[in-house]
């Protein structure tokens, strides 16, 4: 399985930590709306496996339309760069959910764009009809189920479905390559084979202060259940909360997660703090902690990096969440492979 990591730097040539980020990512998927709206553009030196969807929704969600021909022209201006581009994808056309005239709308803007002499990747949405399913899978080899939005306990009947009844021969052999838009459930990556996947959770868990590290079970890390999700900012409030931060667990596991720390090339790291006034002047490893009071006579916290690490870099706990990701997607079976239903488990 390909796992694509969205989010994160909004513009894709930023001078800076997304070009230093650069050497850490293999596969990556962008939003055309995001790089546009922050008028971003490709880098044509970029050396990963690039996924660009249309950011439909996230457009859809500010009320903003995409202009079919400005995406198809983008695309064209920007081949060399992009490995895979979704279709224009139509949100919120005669209801919130899907429906057949999202379906209906979105099926026309793939022939607009084949039209064009582009070759984008059909999309299919939870609570479309299920003949537009068929229709793809018969017509196309690579196709975009979108399942965002839905809790594990709808989507794995509906998906249950679409794998058992179309997706899949008799024998449970996928017959095309399915990419699952915003599946971060480990669960649903292992109940289903999808060629590819895309998630935006490495980023929002370290911005969030945390950081994904696997069980170890028989001196091995594993990666096909639940990862620890460990919180490590020393900024985070639930520090001061018996085994809700890594200051905090159990001594024998807390080890096993430095142990991993170590093993990666990464350390917690060391912060002092102080009060100060709001008129001090920051020395280079130091930085304000939270919004400054509006009493301007009132001390505000200040907080000194003596060693940078996990704990004080959220640019550490994305490389560190990165090499998670990475590891995960060697872990799980090689494109194809067979599906059985099964009993559904208890995914939240």
């Amino acid at each position: 399985m390909k796992i694509y990591l969205a989010g994160g730097m909004t513009i894709m040539n930023v001078i800076g930590r997304e070009r230093e980020l650069n050497s850490l990512f293999k596969k990556r998927l962008w939003s055309y709306y995001w790089l546009v709206k922050h008028s971003g553009k490709m880098a044509k030196e970029n050396k990963v496996d690039l996924f660009l969807d249309s950011g439909a929704f996230s457009a859809w969600s500010q009320g903003i339309t995409i202009d079919i021909q400005e995406y198809i022209q983008f695309i064209k201006e920007h081949r060399d760069v992009i490995n895979i581009y979704a279709n224009l994808d139509v949100i919120g056309l005669g209801g919130k959910q899907p429906n057949k005239l999202t379906a209906e709308k979105t099926l026309e803007n793939q022939n607009i764009m084949e039209a064009a002499g582009l070759i984008p990747l059909p999309c299919f949405h939870f609570g479309e009809p299920l003949s537009y399913l068929e229709y793809y899978v018969k017509n196309y080899n690579y196709l975009a189920l979108g399942v965002a939005g839905n809790s594990g306990m709808k989507l794995v009947p509906w998906l249950d479905e679409c794998f058992s009844k179309y997706i899949c021969d008799d024998a449970g052999m996928p017959k095309i390559k399915i990419h699952g838009f915003a599946v971060t459930s480990l669960p649903l990556m292992l109940r289903y084979p999808w060629y590819s996947v895309d998630s935006i959770s490495w980023v929002f868990t370290a911005g969030m202060g945390s950081v994904y590290v696997p069980k170890k079970r028989g001196g091995k890390y594993v990666y096909n259940i639940n990862s620890w999700v460990i919180a490590v900012s020393n900024r985070k409030s639930s520090i001061k909360e018996a085994g809700a931060h890594i200051n905090t667990m159990p001594v024998g596991e807390k080890q096993i997660i430095l142990d991993y720390f170590t093993k990666k090339g990464y350390s917690l790291g060391k912060s002092e703090f102080k009060m100060v006034s709001q008129t001090y002047e920051l020395k280079d490893n130091e930085r304000w902690i939270g919004a400054m009071p509006k009493d301007k006579t009132i001390e505000h916290k200040v907080e000194i990096i003596v060693e940078p690490g996990l704990s004080n870099k959220y640019q550490l706990r994305n490389e560190l969440n990165i090499i998670y990701f990475q590891d995960l997607e060697k872990f799980i079976p090689e494109w194809p492979w067979k599906f059985t239903l099964k009993k559904q488990q208890n995914f939240f």
